[in-house]
Formats: C-alpha cells, sequence, structure tokens
C-alpha cells in the first residue's frame, strides 16, 4: 500500500523592512534575525519571504523550532490587547507547507 499525503499549510505574519544599499534592497525580519536581498523592493520581498519559509521548515526538521522561537522573545498564548499593532503593509505572510502520510495511524500527542 503507497503512501497517501495531504498537503497543510501553515501561515506566519512577520513584521519586515526594506532598506536600499547603493544597487540593493536588502529586506530583514529582524525578530527572528533573518535577511535577504534583490535588486528591485519586490525581488527582496520575496526572497525574504522564501528565506523564512525554509527558516521555518529547517528548525522544524531540526526539531528546533520551539527552542528557537523561545530564543527570540516568542511566547504562546492569548494576544493581549495592550500589545502594539503592526500596520498590515507592515507584514509578510509566510507559508509553511507540510505534508501529512495519511497512511500513518498514530495518535497525535497536542
Amino acid at each position: 500500500m503507497g503512501k497517501t499525503y495531504k498537503q497543510i499549510q501553515f501561515n506566519a505574519k512577520l513584521p519586515y523592512t526594506i532598506k536600499k544599499d547603493k544597487n540593493w534592497y536588502i529586506s530583514s525580519c529582524p525578530i527572528l534575525d533573518v535577511y535577504s536581498q534583490g535588486k528591485t523592493k519586490e525581488e527582496a520581498k520575496k526572497n525574504l519571504t522564501e528565506a523564512l519559509s525554509l527558516f521555518f521548515i529547517s528548525c522544524f526538521e531540526r526539531g528546533t523550532l520551539d527552542k528557537v522561537m523561545k530564543d527570540c522573545g516568542f511566547i504562546s498564548g492569548k494576544v493581549e490587547s495592550k500589545a502594539p499593532k503592526i500596520k498590515s503593509e507592515n507584514l509578510l505572510n509566510i507559508p509553511i507547507p507540510f505534508q501529512w502520510d495519511k497512511s500513518k495511524k498514530i495518535e497525535c500527542r497536542v
């Protein structure tokens, strides 16, 4: 019996900045210390989105995502209403794709 995969995707909305440095645009997500670049603002933003997606996938595969997020100052829990709002135009929507092997019958212990 072959493996049957189901595509699942999480999304993270993260603040970012883009600054011009000579002939390049430098994009960054300071809260995760991830940087990229591009010849245009759009390319820098696209490259940062890809870098952040790969960052999350790499951390997950190595089993370090929880530690990395905590080390970067993230905490779990309810969002406080007093937390400062970030303008939506300053947020990147980062896709974090996963595949689930439907043929494995294991209990989720979340």
